[in-house]
């Protein structure tokens, strides 16, 4: 079985899961709006929300007859860490980063 490590990786190899990452930033969606930008099936949409979703970079509920997406940031601090042991990376402030989200999602 492959580790949360692994698992955010593999996820984060994909441009449009990156896109997807980047959309949710701003706030929470609905798949249908996650969907709109890309030219491809809502399926094949919802296999890339599947994957971030087991990696932990994403969480997903159903409102109503609406499945929402939302970011979980948190999901990136034990990749940030990993790449931080290398010494190459600039130190990324995970609290300031999960400020900022909050913030921008009105969390706090």
């Amino acid at each position: 079985m492959r580790s949360r490590l692994d698992a955010v990786f593999s996820a984060l190899s994909d441009p449009t899961r990156r896109k997807i990452l980047s959309m949710l930033l701003e706030d929470d969606m609905a798949v249908t709006d996650v969907a709109e930008p890309f030219e491809m099936s809502l399926a094949a949409i919802s296999k890339h929300l599947g994957i971030l979703a087991r990696a932990g970079l994403i969480s997903q509920e159903r409102r109503g007859r609406v499945r929402w997406c939302r970011l979980e940031p948190d999901a990136l601090r034990e990749a940030s860490v990993w790449m931080q042991g290398f010494g190459q990376f600039e130190p990324v402030d995970l609290d300031a980063f999960e400020a900022f989200v909050n913030r921008e999602l009105g969390s706090e």
